[in-house]
């Protein structure tokens, strides 16, 4: 196991910038095609399907709001982390951030099934339209912690060395 890890003291920068970059890049290309995988069916519904993928559309600022706090946790709390397992305190480095990670998501959660609606009508939803996105948010909210868990917690399997994992 330790093999896995002494390659990021020896390698050269370049190399181990493509070696953890590419996996990175290529989850969250996977978490896209998630949202585009949905519009394609949601596009394809007879008769509603113009509106409603006009109001999953409009919840995209939102999804990425949800993503943007997972990587706030994740980015800010993956380089710490590393410095915390650097000075041997393995159980430091983790748990504050996975606690922070789902206080959050508990937040998010309460704050999207309550006010979506309103969220999604300052975004641009008509009242054609809301309907759609407050029902695909709904939905969304209930999975929210494992979006967090999964964009958040995917920064320190990285931090480790092992981004192919990640």
């Amino acid at each position: 196991m330790n093999e896995n890890k002494d390659f990021l003291a020896k390698e050269p920068i370049g190399h181990l910038l493509l070696k953890l970059a590419l996996p990175t890049v290529a989850a969250q290309i996977i978490n896209m095609l998630y949202n585009i995988v949905d519009r394609i069916y949601i596009g394809h519904i007879p008769g509603d399907g113009a509106l409603a993928l006009t109001g999953v559309g409009v919840c995209m600022p939102l999804i990425m709001i949800v993503s943007a706090f997972a990587a706030l946790v994740g980015n800010g709390g993956a380089p710490r982390a590393s410095i915390f397992m650097g000075q041997g305190d393995k159980a430091a480095a983790l748990g504050n951030c996975f606690t922070v990670q789902i206080i959050i998501s508990v937040i998010l959660t309460t704050v999207l099934l309550l006010w979506n609606r309103e969220f999604l009508l300052a975004f641009g939803a008509s009242e054609n339209t809301v309907g759609y996105g407050v029902d695909y948010m709904n939905i969304y909210a209930l999975g929210t912690i494992f979006v967090q868990l999964t964009l958040g917690m995917n920064a320190f399997i990285t931090a480790q060395g092992f981004a192919k994992t990640g």
